[in-house]
């Protein structure tokens, strides 16, 4: 089983020819209202790679709330620890440029008020595998973290949007994935000096014995585990919108970790699923299935 502690939201996307310059207004002939959010995403992600999920969240009581868990409800991912706040459901503002590069502004609305109290209820031990992000209350995060720590289950954490990440989290966990941005946030947030996300990631994984995987978009992916560099090259696609990429990573290399695969047969699906995600427009729209997964990981 796989139990995402984090967020959930709605996305507002706008399709512009270009990432607008600061100061900059541009228009576009229209906007979508889609399912979004890291916890979410993650959690759509693990669930259409064959995963059995449960999606501990919060949301408001808005009309939004039904939105942002249709596609959830609809892949049978379990929300029965989803609570409600008083707060509006978290809204994310995305721009999606032709290339297909994009900026996202995330705001937290009722993700600020899940509390590991929600976590604590729910049976979960030892061969589970909980995946967080930093979407939530940090504080609420990291005990999240130790919980499932002492509860003897794997720990997966996102570092993304990226923050300094406790020392002690960091010990507690079997994996961290970060992109190149993140990776020197995190690295140096800890004390350690750095030249690149390639040294960040080792020297993470050699200070805090966690599993530690960059991310890096078309190149794919570098990985730090068992205290050797694993290198995993992404296949070649034509990028429509990157919105999700990283989200469709962590789901199905959750997925895959989860359903008995080795690290690097993990990590491979990981890429593959993050590759596949950029081929289509939306969020949680473009997250490929396991099937899709797996025929395109023989490919390359």
């Amino acid at each position: 089983m796989i139990v995402v502690f984090g967020s959930v939201a709605l996305d507002l996307v706008t399709n512009v020819p270009r990432i607008p310059s600061p100061g900059e207004s541009l228009t576009c002939p229209d906007y979508s209202l889609v399912p979004g959010s890291k916890g979410g995403n993650q959690a759509l992600a693990a669930a259409r790679s064959g995963a059995k999920v449960v999606h501990v969240a919060t949301v408001g009581r808005d009309e939004h709330a039904g939105l942002a868990t249709a596609l959830l409800k609809a892949e049978g991912v379990d929300l029965s620890h989803l609570a409600r706040s008083e707060r509006t459901t978290g809204l994310c503002l995305v721009t999606v440029a032709a290339d297909g590069e994009n900026t996202v502004i995330a705001a937290a609305g009722a993700n600020l008020d899940t509390r590991v109290a929600q976590l604590e209820t729910l049976a979960f031990g030892e061969g589970d595998t909980l995946v967080f992000q930093m979407e939530v209350a940090l504080p609420e995060n990291f005990a999240a973290v130790a919980l499932a720590r002492r509860r003897g289950a794997r720990t997966v954490l996102n570092a993304a949007p990226a923050q300094r990440v406790p020392e002690e989290t960091l010990r507690a966990l079997d994996v961290l994935v970060v992109n190149e941005h993140e990776a020197m946030i995190v690295a140096e947030a800890a004390g350690l000096s750095v030249s690149g996300p390639s040294e960040a990631a080792e020297r993470l994984h050699r200070a805090y014995g966690c599993s530690t995987i960059v991310t890096l978009g078309p190149k794919g992916a570098k990985a730090w585990h068992d205290g050797a560099l694993l290198e995993i090259p992404a296949p070649k696609i034509v990028p429509v919108d990157t919105t999700s990429a990283g989200d469709s990573f962590v789901g199905a290399f959750a997925a895959a970790l989860d359903g008995g695969s080795d690290f690097p047969t993990a990590v491979k699906r990981g890429v593959v699923a993050g590759s596949l995600a950029c081929t289509l427009p939306g969020a949680q729209t473009s997250i490929p299935r396991l099937a899709d997964i797996l025929s395109f990981s023989t490919d390359f």
